[in-house]
Parts: structure tokens; C-alpha cells; sequence
């Protein structure tokens, strides 16, 4: 990238060296109060690769948006030498607010991509984001937490069979990488099939803010830009275990559910994980390890119904 590429936010141009806020309307409350999807932007003088980053596609995912917060709030892009960062720390403005993970209607915004100006709010803010951010990226990191109550160590899930998605993973060098296939309607699946390569994200619980999780986001923030040239250096990757495959590991009773491992360690086959009780200390089934492999999360919920997840396991 030898010359300056366009970088057009909305309708808004950002010129080389420029630091700015954009602000995309979405829409209004019912209070006829308006809203916007703010989107942080630096550009250096010197060109290079455009970065995507965001982070609170669903709402209450709270770590992402610290994230990019800290990020930004420190000057971890003070120091941008080349190219630009592209920064929308909350898309799902309503469901943050609202402390929820779906928009209003219990739209999945991030099953909503390419998204419509005329859909439900979730397809309005997919579509702001695919129409007006998107195009003048290059390749992004997308933010997220484990969901409800269900904790996730911090790890990256890239696009599987995909050179350039995994190049990001490694380079980002979460202590978990994951080849998974992108969901569909997700923001990572519409992003590929536009050339734009995007990894994911995720680490701690969702209404709760992690710091190792967070630290963990920052550090790959900077090794990513790093290996782009983009900043001039980055700390040390973590020990990196590459995963090719992962299932939740669930109850096969309801009750209590006593946890004796968690997320990041390393389980043997045949490994006692936790046990599950009924209420009143007549009835106990153990829980063990189906395989060898690593806890890449679990629930935090002492009380489960059959079914329920109980630990995501990856090998």
C-alpha cells in the first residue's frame, strides 16, 4: 500500500493524520430521543492497512467495550505509524443501554447481517455497520464475552480452511485459537464473503467486566498491529494452543452443579470435571472428561436443568 486508499465512514472522509468521532444516526427511542453508532477513527500519515474493530454486538458484553475503551482512553493507537484504526466500541446501542444481549424485539444482531435500513433495529445497525464501516476496511477483530452466565477463557475463533483468517489469529495470539466455521448472518461470515477477513474475539463472562481478559484483548490489539507494522512493538505472545475442534460437555441430570475445574485447564480422559446433585443429598451422578482436551469455558450457574452446558471443551 504504497499510496492512501479512501477511508469514508458514512458520508464522512477521513483525510491521513486525522483523528476523529463519526457519529452513523441509527434511530430514535421511543422518547423521540436520537441515536448514533459512534465510530472512532485514527489515520496515519503514512499508508497501510485500514483495521476494524468492534466490540457490544450484543449488549451486555461488557469486556469488548472496555477494551476498546482502554484502547483508545491510553493511546494504545497514539503510536500508529501506518495505515488506520477504525474503533466502534458499542454497535448494539439499544441492547447496551438495555444491559441486553438482543436489540429491541429480541433481534440477534449478529444474526442479522448484511442487515436492511427498512429491517427491525438488529438489521439497521447490521446494515449501517456492513454498508458505511465495513467497505473501507481491510480485515477487523470482533469482540465478545461468554453469554449468559457462562464464562469463556480468553481465546480466538477464526475462520477454518481460510489462509488470511488465520494469519490474523496467529498474530493476534490469543492463549486459545479456534478454526470454527463463521455462523451465519454473523458479522464475521458476511465480512468473508467480502474479501475482508475478521477473527473473533472472546473472554470472560457477559455483565462483568475480566481484567485478565481484557489485558489479554489489549495485548492482542497490539500484537496484531504490530505484525502489520503499525506499531512499533507489542508484548510477548502467551503459549498458544491451536484447536481444530470443540462441543459443550452437558448435564445429563438437573440440580446442583458443583464445578471442579475451569476454564483454561487441561483435562485427561476419564477426569473428574464437578458433580451434579438433587436438592436434598439422595441422588449424585460425577462428571468426567470424555477426552483429552482444554476447558475453553463453563457455566458459572449452580443450578442447571438437563441439557444445560456445563463446559466447552477443545481439542
Amino acid at each position: 500500500m504504497s499510496t492512501h486508499e479512501p477511508l469514508l465512514i458514512g458520508q464522512t472522509e477521513i483525510a491521513p493524520g486525522q483523528e476523529t468521532m463519526v457519529r452513523l444516526p441509527v434511530g430514535r427511542l421511543p422518547t423521540d430521543t436520537r441515536i448514533h453508532m459512534n465510530v472512532w477513527v485514527r489515520r496515519s500519515e503514512t499508508p497501510g492497512p485500514h483495521v476494524l474493530f468492534t466490540a457490544g454486538i450484543h449488549g451486555d458484553e461488557a469486556n469488548g467495550v472496555e477494551i476498546l475503551r482502554r484502547a483508545i482512553s491510553t493511546g494504545l493507537f497514539a503510536e500508529l505509524q501506518r495505515g488506520a484504526v477504525v474503533v466502534v466500541p458499542v454497535v448494539n446501542i439499544i441492547g447496551f443501554i438495555e444491559q441486553e444481549r438482543e436489540a429491541p424485539g429480541g433481534k440477534d444482531v449478529n444474526r442479522s447481517f448484511p442487515g436492511s435500513l427498512s429491517g427491525s433495529l438488529a438489521a439497521r445497525m447490521a446494515r449501517i455497520l456492513t454498508a458505511r464501516i465495513l467497505p473501507s476496511c481491510h480485515f477487523g477483530v470482533d469482540f465478545h464475552t461468554g453469554g449468559h452466565s457462562h464464562y469463556n477463557y480468553p481465546q480466538v475463533r477464526y475462520t477454518a480452511e481460510h489462509a488470511p483468517s488465520l494469519e490474523l489469529a496467529q498474530a493476534f495470539a490469543a492463549p486459545v485459537l479456534l478454526a470454527q466455521k463463521p455462523i451465519p448472518r454473523s458479522l464475521r461470515k458476511v465480512a468473508l464473503a467480502a474479501g475482508k477477513p475478521v477473527i473473533v474475539y472472546e473472554g470472560g463472562e457477559n455483565l462483568r467486566f475480566d481484567e485478565a481478559a481484557i489485558q489479554c484483548g489489549l495485548d492482542g490489539i497490539r500484537r496484531l498491529l504490530h505484525a502489520y507494522d503499525m506499531l512499533p512493538s507489542a508484548p510477548e505472545p502467551p503459549p498458544v494452543m491451536h484447536a481444530r475442534h470443540a462441543s459443550w460437555l452437558r448435564a445429563k441430570r438437573a440440580g446442583l452443579f458443583r464445578r471442579h475445574c475451569r476454564a483454561g485447564d487441561e483435562v485427561r480422559k476419564g477426569q473428574l470435571m464437578g458433580a451434579l446433585s438433587d436438592p436434598y443429598g439422595m441422588d449424585e451422578i460425577e462428571v468426567f472428561a470424555p477426552h483429552d482436551c482444554r476447558i475453553i469455558g463453563h457455566t458459572n450457574q449452580p443450578v442447571v436443568s438437563h441439557g444445560d452446558a456445563l463446559f466447552h471443551l477443545a481439542w
